[in-house]
């Protein structure tokens, strides 16, 4: 009866010890995939932030592709409305003490500065941005101006429906792209 209760006991032993050996493979595989996983995740992460810098980039470029054909479309003709003005500068920065910003298309004459906020697509948010934080940071940012009248623009290549109507109500004018505008330089072309 001894021997049986040892022949049993081994035989529980050889199947823990083989049980045991059957879980270390199958951890050793659940770590290779583990790692392997871990590594894919490591190249997607790697291809998201690159592919986030791309269209970040994309989205800048429009945007300086809009601020630049509004503010050429506004250099030789430099009005809002009836108002007529003087000078017109592009991307005006600014900091003072905990207030920064920057200012895309900005319009100065003797008593009146025209604001011009640029978007490629424009959103309500910036119409609301436009009439309360960026009044109050360029007359914090050039108080020689802040006496000044304020007239407000908003420029986008796409502004929806709902958009401009909203910066109409607002008393805000609204710069849109117009296929006739466009300027050719071309007083030194040549023939090749």
């Amino acid at each position: 009866m001894f021997k049986d209760c040892i022949y049993i006991q081994m035989e529980r032993i050889d199947r823990i010890e083989a049980a045991i050996i059957e879980l270390q493979k199958s951890q050793a595989k659940t770590d290779l995939q583990i790692a392997e996983t871990s590594a894919r995740i490591k190249e997607t992460d790697a291809q998201i932030k690159e592919t986030n810098k791309i269209l970040s980039n994309i989205g800048i470029n429009l945007e300086h592709v809009a601020e630049e054909f509004f503010y050429y479309s506004l250099k030789d003709h430099k009005k809002l409305g009836k108002i007529q003005f003087d000078d017109i500068e592009m991307n005006v920065k600014a900091k003072i003490k905990n207030t920064q910003d920057e200012f895309d298309l900005v319009l100065y004459n003797g008593d009146a500065i025209g604001l011009l906020e640029i978007k490629h697509k424009v959103h309500p948010n910036d119409i609301e941005k436009l009439k309360t934080k960026k009044i109050e940071n360029f007359k914090t940012l050039f108080p020689f101006y802040a006496n000044y009248k304020f007239y407000l623009g908003i420029g986008g290549m796409s502004i929806p429906k709902e958009v401009a109507d909203l910066a109409h109500s607002s008393g805000i004018a609204i710069l849109r792209q117009k296929g006739e505008t466009v300027e050719i330089d071309d007083e030194v072309l040549t023939a090749y």
